[in-house]
C-alpha cells in the first residue's frame, strides 16, 4: 500500500441509539454527513478522507456524491474500532477520527488537532474548548484537565477541577471528541480491552490514559455541538441557517 501522511476517517453508523439514522437526517438542506464531509474536505492538512460505515444506505449516499467509502462490520463497538478497520485497508502515518455527528466541524479543528504531531513523543491528540457556564456542571459535556504542556491528565463527566474554596479562578475545559492517532498507537489501542475508568465514566479516552499513551489535548476557540438528540439537530440547523 502507498503510505500517505494523514487520512481523515468519518465513522458513520446508521443505527444510533438516541437519534436513529441521524447521519442521514437533513440539516439546512443536506444530510448531516454532507456537512461533516465538506468541512473535512476543506482542511488542507488532510491528504485524503474516507467514510467508514456499517450500512449499505450510507454507502449509496457516498457513491452518489463521489465520496470515498469503506463498508465495515456492524459488530464493531465504536467509531475508533471502525477507524482501525479502515487502517487495515488504507495506509497512513496519522489517522484522524472525525465524528459523523459533528455538523459544526470546522477545518480549523483538524488543523489544531494535527499540530502537536510536530512533537515525536505525541501518540494521540484531541481537542478542548473553554466551557460555557451552563456546561460546567453538565455531565454530558465532558471536562478535561491537562498538564502545562497540554498532556491530558484526566477526563470526567464531573466538574473538574473542583474549586474547593470557591475562588472563581478555575478554568473549565470541555472536551471535543475528535482524535488523531499515529498508526502504531491506533493499532495498540484497538488491541486493548476496555479499562476500569473507561467503564466507570463511559469515556473511551480514559483507556488511553490508563494504558500510558501520550495524549495531547490541543486548545481551540471553536466549539461544536455533537448531535445526539432531535433537540441538538434543531439547534444546529438554526446555527447553520444563520450562517448562510
Amino acid at each position: 500500500m502507498h503510505t500517505i501522511r494523514t487520512l481523515g476517517v468519518i465513522p458513520a453508523r446508521l443505527a444510533s441509539t438516541r437519534l436513529p439514522r441521524k447521519v442521514l437526517r437533513e440539516i439546512a438542506g443536506k444530510p448531516m454527513l454532507a456537512w461533516v464531509y465538506e468541512a473535512a474536505r476543506a482542511c488542507p492538512e488532510l491528504d485524503d478522507i474516507v467514510v467508514a460505515t456499517d450500512a449499505d444506505e450510507i454507502v449509496c449516499l457516498c457513491k452518489e456524491n463521489h465520496w470515498p467509502v469503506e463498508l465495515t462490520s456492524p459488530a464493531l463497538p465504536s467509531g475508533t474500532d471502525r477507524v482501525h478497520a479502515v487502517a487495515q485497508l488504507r495506509d497512513a502515518e496519522i489517522y484522524v477520527n472525525i465524528q459523523g455527528d459533528e455538523p459544526l466541524l470546522n477545518p480549523g479543528h483538524i488543523t489544531a488537532l494535527l499540530a502537536p504531531f510536530a512533537q515525536s513523543h505525541v501518540d494521540v491528540t484531541t481537542l478542548r474548548v473553554l466551557c460555557t457556564p451552563e456546561n460546567i456542571t453538565n455531565p454530558n459535556a465532558v471536562k478535561v484537565v491537562t498538564a502545562l504542556d497540554g498532556r491530558a491528565l484526566y477526563f470526567s463527566r464531573a466538574t473538574i477541577p473542583y474549586d474547593r474554596d470557591a475562588t472563581g479562578i478555575a478554568d473549565y475545559w470541555k472536551h471535543i471528541g475528535l482524535y488523531a492517532y499515529r498508526r502504531a498507537a491506533l493499532n495498540r489501542f484497538a488491541a486493548l480491552a476496555p479499562s476500569h475508568l473507561e467503564l466507570t465514566e463511559r469515556l473511551e479516552q480514559l483507556r488511553l490514559l490508563e494504558n500510558g499513551f501520550n495524549l495531547h489535548v490541543a486548545p481551540t476557540e471553536l466549539d461544536t455541538i455533537g448531535v445526539d438528540t432531535l433537540e441538538d439537530l434543531c439547534h444546529v440547523e438554526r446555527i447553520l441557517i444563520a450562517r448562510a
